[in-house]
């Protein structure tokens, strides 16, 4: 593939460097409250992906270090799960100070491990805080049915209890949020965690471990690093863990199910997606491109709720696209400490970076078009220009399939039935946007689309107190939001013969 000729790399010149040696946090497993060093000699690779260079190595963890941690955490949860709501509250409360007091450090610890503009990896830093303060609310605030008598003469109360011990597994691409999406109610709901972080971005997830360690009992949480088909499989299939929660792709959801079903541990799976932006010909051309700007390529497109799936009315598509490309091109690329302004960074490995790579020339052998980007940008770093690919034809691969880069397909349907039709036929039902100035339209359209969330005139907007997650091939189960402490809590109903 030849290089993008509409977008360059800005470079950090004469910067100090991102993080120091001081910085990192301890490179071991973290486990029953303490540091330790790892059972195998092996080592992983830390790259940073703006530079390629290694800026740390992990251990590669082993099922008998998964094992101890899972002791330490079954260990821990009936204390744990004892403590009254108010207490696990202020405890998770001061894990979102501790967060929030180290905000820089673990903003350029996770642009360092993932290349992100670090107007991203602060934003990420806040969300965290924010996951922890509503999951510490909340968890106050729990109401089920009332007890009543619903049975002549038996009154029935209905507990909300804790699972347990459960297994955790978060992916590269948010590595801090996505830990807190999944810690934060696990905590609240009085579980235990075993966590395996991705092998390629563990750095804020250990040093979380680190910041937090003296205000949780040992074995309340455990963080194991290494590889998924080791560490993350352990998790999945022990015997001794009560569910399992991966944040991943849809084949590492289908191999955490397939583990997990032995012992018919519960699942709660977020995988991937492909979200449509359906745009009617009434609709605000200009701020959909303005907002696609961002929803589009927030943290370089790597993003599963990223609106990378352009349906556009046929008459208004020529005038969208040019807006569009216009915004896209303006977008400015480059490593972390070359400005404040740097929206778009790299994708996170050579693997990743070469995957993405692959599809943008798939699709110019297939004919479709770029109207900016296209392709790779010089090295170093594993740059891809931001992308709009236009006269995509109905079916293509680049508009069914997950290429979680910086790259937006657009296509043109001629009425609403279309469009539905369309923006249904993919595996994935994560996320959807609708755009129209209809409010009728708007309600109508959105209630027939097959997502977990469907946001009319905006796109990415997330919240603390409302659920995010998916249906079809985007998984099961909810992050954030009351719902969350849903998942991760059982409910009991004790009925009392109260006759007389």
């Amino acid at each position: 593939m030849t290089t993008s000729t509409t977008a360059s790399v800005r470079r950090a010149v004469d910067a100090p460097p991102l993080i120091t040696a001081a910085d990192l946090p301890p490179l071991r497993q973290f486990i029953d409250g303490e540091f330790v060093d790892g059972a195998s000699e092996r080592l992983i690779d830390v790259i940073d992906p703006s530079s390629e260079d290694v800026v740390a190595r992990i251990p590669e963890g082993t099922v008998e270090e998964v094992d101890r941690a899972v002791v330490a955490a079954v260990a821990a949860k009936e204390q744990w799960a004892r403590r009254v709501p108010k207490e696990r509250s202020e405890i998770l409360h001061s894990i979102a100070d501790r967060v929030a007091g180290n905000t820089e450090l673990l903003a350029r610890l996770e642009s360092a491990n993932t290349g992100k503009p670090l107007a991203v990896s602060r934003d990420d830093i806040g969300q965290t805080v924010d996951t922890f303060r509503f999951m510490a609310g909340a968890v106050r605030a729990a109401t089920s049915l009332a007890a009543g008598d619903y049975a002549e003469d038996h009154l029935s109360v209905v507990l909300r209890e804790p699972l347990g011990a459960i297994g955790v597994v978060t992916p590269w691409n948010y590595p801090l949020l996505m830990a807190a999406w999944k810690i934060a109610p696990i905590l609240a709901a009085g579980n235990t965690v075993v966590l395996k972080p991705s092998e390629q971005t563990p750095l804020t997830t250990l040093k979380f471990a680190e910041l937090v360690a003296d205000l949780l009992p040992p074995g309340v949480l455990n963080v194991v690093n290494g590889y998924g088909p080791v560490v993350g499989a352990r998790l999945a299939e022990h015997p001794d863990l009560d569910m399992i929660a991966l944040t991943g792709s849809v084949a590492s959801g289908r191999a955490v199910a397939r583990a997990a079903a032995d012992t018919l541990k519960r699942v709660h799976l977020e995988l991937g997606g492909k979200a449509p932006v359906v745009v009617f010909p009434d609709a605000d051309l200009t701020a959909a491109a303005q907002a696609l700007r961002v929803a589009g390529f927030w943290n370089s497109g790597q993003e599963c709720g990223a609106a990378c799936r352009v349906l556009v009315h046929e008459s208004v598509a020529g005038e969208f696209v040019e807006q569009l490309a216009c915004e896209v091109g303006e977008l400015v690329v480059g490593e972390p400490l070359a400005g404040d302004d740097v929206e778009v960074g790299p994708m996170v490995s050579k693997a990743h970076f070469e995957r993405v790579t692959g599809y943008l020339e798939r699709a110019r052998k297939e004919g479709i078009r770029a109207a900016t980007g296209g392709g790779p940008i010089d090295g170093p770093g594993y740059f891809v220009a931001p992308t709009v690919l236009t006269d995509v034809p109905e079916g293509a691969e680049a508009a069914r399939e997950e290429i979680f880069g910086p790259v937006v397909t657009v296509e043109t349907f001629t009425d609403e039935d279309e469009a539905v039709r369309r923006a249904n036929d993919v595996p994935f039902g994560l996320s959807a946007s609708v755009w129209t100035e209809n409010a009728r339209r708007s309600h109508a359209v959105a209630a027939r689309l097959d997502f977990g969330t469907v946001w009319v005139n905006s796109h990415l907007v997330l919240a603390s107190e409302v659920p995010w997650g998916g249906f079809k091939g985007s998984g099961y189960g909810r992050d954030l939001s009351i719902y969350a402490l849903d998942d991760y809590s059982r409910t009991k109903h004790v009925m009392h013969n109260h006759a007389r």
